[in-house]
């Protein structure tokens, strides 16, 4: 018979957090306010979300608005939750606010605005010790995210 699969490194990751840590169908989301955001031009598309430029109205400032296509409330919820717990960690983009349109009642994830290039652009333009350096930050990413 099978034996259920385990991971050699990091399998108890999240036995030493507490339970609001990594329980996504209980946390409850606080929702702010959409009309404090407008688009301004369409940044991309995925299989789960559209992704647009934006202004926060209030502050002038830019951010990205991630407008969620129909999907399960768990899968958004953890979404939401993940985002939350890395909020401030090394590579890893700011949530700033979680929004829903009253009427539809559809979600999006308000980020941090980065000035980026295209992935489609930048890669064959990247010199083996650029990989290397985009590899070293992400195992950082992975060292902050599942500690020992």
């Amino acid at each position: 018979m099978a034996q259920p699969s385990r991971a050699r490194v990091y399998a108890d990751c999240n036995t030493h957090r507490p339970r609001e840590y990594y329980d996504y169908e209980l946390h409850v989301v606080e929702w702010g306010n959409q009309d404090d955001y407008q688009i301004v031009r369409k940044l991309g598309r995925g299989k789960y979300s559209e992704v647009f430029e934006g202004i926060n109205i209030v502050n002038n400032e830019k951010v990205v608005i991630k407008i969620l296509k129909p999907v399960k409330k768990k899968k958004i919820k953890r979404e939401i939750k993940i985002l939350q717990n890395l909020r401030g960690g090394p590579n890893i983009i700011t949530l700033l606010d979680i929004v829903k349109d009253p009427v539809s009642r559809t979600p999006a994830l308000i980020f941090e605005y980065v000035n980026n290039t295209d992935f489609k652009q930048l890669y064959p333009t990247l010199s083996d010790y650029d990989i290397r350096y985009y590899m070293y930050e992400l195992l950082k990413l992975f060292l902050e995210v599942y500690p020992r």
